[in-house]
């Protein structure tokens, strides 16, 4: 099967421009595509799990991808699927993220000569004339076509900045340099950026005539991605600082059972014909779907080794207890207790598995909170400093598992 066509079977292409040239460019190694990242974090999540997926994919089959940084459209802000502003980073902040990335991404992709690399659309577009801009690249842009544009629809009535309005322009722009610089003729995106992108398509096009290949794919890769990206606590990271290979690992073999096959076919290497086996599978099969899903992720991420010890960790202690020494722990320290102890909630929130005393408060009064196996009968519950030294397990409804210590 070709890679195009098999983009297609996993179920990760929405819509297309010129979808034969498209399949000639993809098929024959000779793409030359971008897929961009906003460096917001020190850490990707998994929200970017498909794009760093696709990569992997397009570089086997011989193409190249262009890492595209947001590092200046960071000090717009996108208007898709956003209700605020962003705030401005300072160039050190986005520089550190940028590294982080890339560490991450070298898992996924291959920098180097002749092969992938990364660049920051601050290089070009904080170097920008603004008259220049206006008459160069504002010229070429409909007003009315761009308020028609979905991701400035949604956001008319809560109110559009003129900041964000230029967003569409500057993603333009960087898809016009990236084609011009890096011989870029290909860009992939969420299916929330499918205005922004036929934007860029439509500058270059504009700008260096219509035989110019310039090529859009958009995959539904941000509102899966960003969906399976959030749990109730923040997103799920891919540094172990931030989140451990067993909590990645839990994270994914907890997945509906409606969206495993989907995240299996999806984000997994596994041949589709062996997962085109596992489409009649029901009920407990499902769990074991579910097990190869989170096995596959997180040997991806963070290596087989950790991946067979999330594997171990997880068979233990949902076996009955056993090994936790896997388990995410958080150390108690004697200036957060009162009186020798500390309550439920001050401890959960210590170990992140709560946002708020009222979603404490209602985990504990619907009986969702259980400490060393034991449910927590009410909020005036108290863990001892002698409890602590020995080790706590705290237990999060029936699949969340967390450990404190002093």
């Amino acid at each position: 099967m070709k890679i195009y066509d098999e983009l297609v079977a996993r179920g990760l292409i929405a819509q297309v421009t010129d979808e034969s040239e498209i399949k000639e460019l993809v098929n024959n190694g000779k793409a030359v595509f971008y897929i961009g990242f906003d460096p917001t974090a020190d850490s990707l999540h998994v929200g970017h799990f498909m794009a760093l997926c696709l990569m992997k994919r397009l570089q086997m089959a011989g193409n190249k991808p262009v890492v595209l940084i947001g590092g200046g459209t960071g000090y717009i802000g996108d208007p898709s699927g956003r209700s605020d502003m962003r705030s401005m980073m300072t160039p050190e902040t986005i520089q550190h993220n940028c590294d982080c990335f890339r560490k991450q991404m070298e898992k996924f992709i291959e920098f180097g000569e002749d092969k992938a690399v990364m660049v920051n659309n601050a290089d070009w577009l904080l170097k920008l004339n603004y008259i220049d801009l206006l008459r160069e690249v504002g010229a070429c842009f409909s007003v009315n076509n761009m308020l028609r544009a979905e991701c400035y629809k949604q956001r008319m009535e809560k109110g559009l900045s003129f900041l964000e309005f230029n967003y569409m322009i500057m993603q333009s722009y960087d898809f016009y340099h990236l084609f011009k610089e890096y011989g870029c003729n290909m860009q992939f995106g969420g299916d929330d950026q499918w205005s922004n992108m036929l934007g860029g398509t439509e500058l270059i096009r504009r700008k260096l005539g219509k035989d110019a290949y310039a090529m859009t794919i958009t995959l539904l890769m941000n509102s899966e991605g960003k969906k399976m990206g959030k749990t109730a606590n923040g997103a799920v990271w891919l540094d172990p600082n931030k989140t451990s290979p067993f909590e990645f690992f839990q994270y994914w073999r907890n997945v509906g059972d409606q969206d495993v096959l989907k995240c299996i076919r999806m984000l997994t290497f596994l041949p589709l014909e062996e997962i085109d086996k596992m489409d009649s599978w029901e009920g407990s099969q499902l769990n074991e779907a579910k097990e190869i899903l989170a096995y596959e992720l997180t040997a991806l991420v963070h290596g087989k080794e950790e991946a067979d010890k999330a594997k171990e960790a997880s068979h233990a202690l949902f076996a009955g207890g056993g090994d936790d020494s896997n388990m995410p722990t958080t150390t108690i320290t004697p200036d957060q207790l009162t009186d020798g102890g500390i309550a439920i909630l001050d401890l959960m929130a210590a170990c992140g598995l709560i946002e708020s005393k009222s979603e404490g408060r209602r985990l504990v009064t619907q009986g969702g909170v259980s400490v060393d196996d034991a449910k927590v009968g009410g909020i005036d519950f108290v863990i001892t400093e002698e409890m602590l030294k020995n080790g706590v397990k705290i237990r999060k409804g029936k699949k969340v598992y967390h450990k404190a210590v002093m």
